[in-house]
């Protein structure tokens, strides 16, 4: 290859890459750069929903998988402010959660197929030894939401209240 025909090549390359980058950070809006991702995801997920309570609403990922379940928020070193995760689970049962391998602290939100807050752990500490504490009610959960630590208590959370979910 001639020496022109690199440059013209890299050239063009760097300016994809740049269009790209510029488009990529448009499309994440103000959490573009700040969310770290977890080993094993190399974008932010396009499953992102709402979950809305009284007074206010997250958008979040959706767990709806085994291995999404099991990844949850670990290796995070943030997470915005209404940003959280909603773990689906196919069948309402007593999910038992833990904070190994999570960076920051969390508020842990079980709740009904009624969709009704059943349970809460409030300001979950990340694990630094094992073996971890497991947290989680002696009732059947659908749904677990993570939102950051101490939004719970902020926005007056309580058991009973009731959430909607919103589609993309």
């Amino acid at each position: 290859m001639s020496k022109k025909l690199i440059k013209k090549v890299s050239l063009f390359a760097a300016v994809f890459f740049l269009a790209y980058s510029f488009n990529y950070q448009d499309k994440l809006g103000e959490t573009a750069g700040k969310q770290f991702l977890p080993k094993g995801l190399s974008s932010i997920p396009a499953d992102i929903s709402q979950v809305c309570l009284e007074k206010t609403c997250f958008d979040v990922e959706i767990a709806d998988t085994a291995y999404k379940q099991e990844i949850g928020l670990m290796n995070r070193e943030s997470l915005g402010r209404n940003r959280g995760m909603l773990f689906v689970f196919g069948a309402e049962d007593k999910h038992k959660f833990w904070m190994k391998n999570t960076l920051i602290p969390l508020d842990i939100i079980w709740i009904g197929g009624n969709s009704k807050i059943i349970f809460m752990q409030k300001n979950a500490q990340p694990c630094k030894i094992d073996p971890c504490e497991i947290f989680g009610p002696d009732e059947n959960a659908k749904y677990i939401l993570e939102i950051n630590g101490g939004l719970a208590e902020n926005i007056e959370l309580e058991i009973g209240d009731e959430i909607r979910i919103l589609g993309n």
